[in-house]
């Protein structure tokens, strides 16, 4: 009698063989250092993603902290207190700041206006930057806060460099450090490390798209000023200040963010324009993109209840209740003359006019939403998050932007045929109505979206999973410096061979002067020599004949 061939048994042997060439990571411990708000929404995705992987995650957080728990099952924490009067990470501020900003913008045609405008922002920018050096100094002055800190053996620090306070504690515990980054202090993360010619790649702000007539350079010309200035007089010297007092003179802040081994950009060129970029760049937009899940029943109910029509969601991120009464009673008048029901996240009193087809709700499953089938347009505020999981789901966008970054978000859909984008300090209800039936009638939105959905999931492997791949990796390795360019360590004269152009031209310049001093030395010599005729040279020439010659 034959026996069974082991099949089981074989099976388990290929996984072990498998397994063993398989790059594996340990248990590691990383320092999460984020930013609150809607950037910690998405820096919630990794931190989880990690823990599942079996790391251990300790996020620093500041005891006033807006959406960072105390307490989490996928993290510890570590609470600062931020000094007395500094509130930057309440939803009140925030609030406060949004409408000072649509109250300026109102007037957005003038001078004077766009004057007022930035330098609101450059305060508050000005003030939310110093509240994070105050945090870092707490830690750093806390001895045994770091001294616990150092002995904990961290592999890396993650942190996102919109506010750089993660970078200055990085570089105090001298650890790897990978970012999660789609803004840096000054701007956009690509202009601190790649090249970023400003005739087709558009700074932060300029609202411009790639292809630039003359006077769309010359807009993202004067915006990318505009970040010069924030560099050099409103962000950086809050933090070369702590720089100078714990690394010494020769440390700044722009340097230690240049010198990050790895940079997850929050990026996909599906929604990006084309750039140059770098080796230790790895992208990974729309990485908190999933799946649609099933709706709450009393949700899936009304959704259902849309019939043939659809539903239209909206969702203005978190800063859902900074919105003027009267803006949110125009919306909600556009709304309640669509046949589509509508499903919006709102906080604050109930519109006036709201109509019986609209729903509103504190919270919603927005992911879910979008993934639903009947689905048929969303109403966003442009956050990145909400872009990408739009992409994801092949919805198309009427946008709202308010402030920061949704206005460059949003033209970048908008010069892709996959979203229709409205001003919203003129906005009046005919305005939004007229743009909800263009994108809900017109199928060049939905197939335009639906185009930049399917590029968007054509990729060899999830964003996610690249991501945890490369924090890994730089976690084995001990960094990824061989993937960073040493460039940020040049003199900017050196960076663009000034140097070399001085030196050619000084050659070129030495070679005509010699030249120039040659010719004029002969031309010297010839004026001054006269011919030396004499009868010994000439035997035959007489005597008159050399008179003659002189005469």
């Amino acid at each position: 009698m034959v026996g069974r061939f082991p099949w089981k048994i074989c099976s388990a042997l290929i996984l072990a063989l498998l397994t063993i060439n398989m790059p594996c990571c340990n248990s590691g411990k990383i320092l999460v250092f984020p930013i609150d708000g809607s950037h910690w929404v998405n820096m919630n995705f990794i931190v989880r993603e990690l823990h599942a992987k079996g790391h251990n995650i300790t996020v620093v957080r500041s005891m006033s902290s807006w959406y960072i728990k105390e307490k989490a099952a996928h993290y510890t924490s570590i609470s600062i207190p931020l000094p007395e009067g500094i509130n930057i990470e309440s939803e009140e501020f925030m609030a406060s700041f949004l409408r000072r900003m649509l109250e300026i913008r109102r007037g957005e045609g003038s001078p004077l206006a766009f004057i007022i405008l930035h330098r609101e922002l450059f305060s508050m920018l000005s003030e939310a930057h110093r509240a994070v050096c105050q945090m870092v100094v707490t830690m750093f002055e806390d001895q045994q806060l770091m001294k616990n800190l150092q002995d904990t053996h961290f592999d890396l620090v993650l942190t996102d460099p919109g506010f750089a306070g993660g970078v200055l504690v990085a570089r105090y515990l001298q650890l790897p450090m990978v970012f999660n980054v789609r803004w840096i202090i000054t701007g956009e993360g690509h202009f601190a490390i790649a090249p970023s010619p400003i005739s087709y790649i558009p700074t932060l702000g300029s609202r411009v798209p790639d292809k630039m007539d003359l006077v769309q350079k010359a807009k993202n010309m004067l915006h990318y000023g505009l970040g010069l200035y924030i560099d050099r007089f409103v962000s950086s010297p809050h933090y070369n200040a702590l720089c100078a007092r714990y690394f010494g003179p020769d440390v700044d802040i722009y340097s230690l963010i240049q010198s990050a081994d790895l940079w997850l950009m929050r990026v996909d060129f599906v929604f990006e324009f084309p750039r140059p970029t770098m080796p230790n760049i790895v992208y990974m937009g729309g990485f908190q993109c999933q799946p649609a899940t099933s709706l709450p029943p009393e949700l899936e109910e009304f959704v259902e209840s849309s019939g043939e029509h659809g539903i239209i969601i909206m969702s203005l991120g978190t800063l859902v209740n900074g919105l003027p009464t009267e803006l949110t009673d125009k919306i909600a008048t556009a709304f309640a003359q669509l046949p589509q029901k509508v499903i919006w996240r709102h906080i604050g009193n109930r519109p006036s006019n709201l109509g019986n087809n609209t729903l509103l709700v504190k919270w919603m499953p927005q992911n879910d939403l979008l993934g639903h089938p009947k689905t048929r347009a969303f109403v966003a505020h442009g956050g990145t998050n909400g872009v990408y999981e739009a992409i994801y789901h092949g919805v198309p966008i009427v946008g709202l932007p308010l402030i920061f970054d949704q206005f460059d978000n949003l033209i970048r859909l908008q010069v892709r045929g996959a979203a229709k984008v409205l001003e919203v300090t003129t906005l009046d209800s005919g305005d939004l109505l007229h743009a909800l039936q263009e994108v809900l009638r017109d199928p060049f939105y939905r197939r335009n979206m639906q185009r930049l959905s399917r590029l968007h999931r054509d990729q060899p492997i999830k964003p996610m999973d690249n991501a945890l791949f490369w924090i890994e990796y730089v976690m084995r390795n001990k960094g990824a410096a061989h993937l960073r360019t040493e460039s940020y360590k040049m003199p900017w004269y050196v960076y663009h061979c000034l140097d070399v152009i001085a030196v050619l031209l000084a050659a070129v310049v030495a070679c005509l002067l010699a030249i120039i001093a040659v010719c004029r030395l002969q031309s010297l010599h010839s004026s001054h020599s006269t011919p030396n005729i004499s009868r010994s040279s000439n035997p035959h020439l007489k005597n008159s004949q050399v008179l003659n010659y002189y005469q």
